[in-house]
C-alpha cells in the first residue's frame, strides 16, 4: 500500500510518477485517462508519466500525452507543486488541446475520454478532481 508524508498526495501512479497534465479542450472537457496499471476502481486520471533526462515538466507533459492518446497539446500555467518525501515532485500543469483525435496505442492505458469537469466517471480519486475543478486565472 502507498503511504503519503502529506494528507493530500496527488493520486500514486503504480511506480510514484510526479508529473500529471490538466488538458482541456475548446469546449471546457478534462482528458481522462484509464490506467491498466492503477488499481481497479481508481483507475481514470490526468495524463501522467516520468520525465526523462534533461526533459522541462512542460515537455514530458506534452511528450506523454501524444503517447498515450496521439494528441498534440500546449502547456500552459502550473497548477500545482509540491516536494516533500525522500525528494518527490509532484507537479502538474493546465494544458490545452491543440489538435489529434485520440487514439490509444500505449500498453499503460486502457481509454482516454473527454469529460465534463462537472461529470467525471467514478474511480477518479479526490485529489485529482480538486485539480480539475480548480480556479484558473
Amino acid at each position: 500500500m502507498w503511504a503519503s508524508w502529506s494528507s493530500r498526495p496527488l493520486p500514486p501512479p503504480p511506480c510514484g510518477r510526479g508529473r500529471h497534465g490538466i488538458v482541456r479542450d475548446e469546449e471546457g472537457r478534462v482528458l481522462l485517462l484509464k490506467h491498466r496499471l492503477w488499481p481497479e476502481g481508481r483507475q481514470w486520471g490526468l495524463p501522467t508519466g516520468y520525465a526523462d533526462k534533461g526533459e522541462s515538466f512542460e515537455d514530458t507533459i506534452v511528450r506523454e500525452v501524444r503517447e498515450e492518446t496521439g494528441l498534440t497539446v500546449k502547456v500552459c500555467e502550473l497548477a500545482h507543486l509540491k516536494s516533500g518525501y525522500k525528494l518527490r515532485v509532484e507537479v502538474a500543469y493546465e494544458a490545452l488541446y491543440v489538435s489529434g483525435r485520440i487514439e490509444v496505442a500505449s500498453f499503460e492505458i486502457l481509454e482516454a475520454r473527454w469529460f465534463s469537469p462537472d461529470d467525471l466517471p467514478e474511480g477518479v480519486q479526490e485529489p485529482y478532481r480538486e485539480l480539475i475543478s480548480r480556479q484558473r486565472f
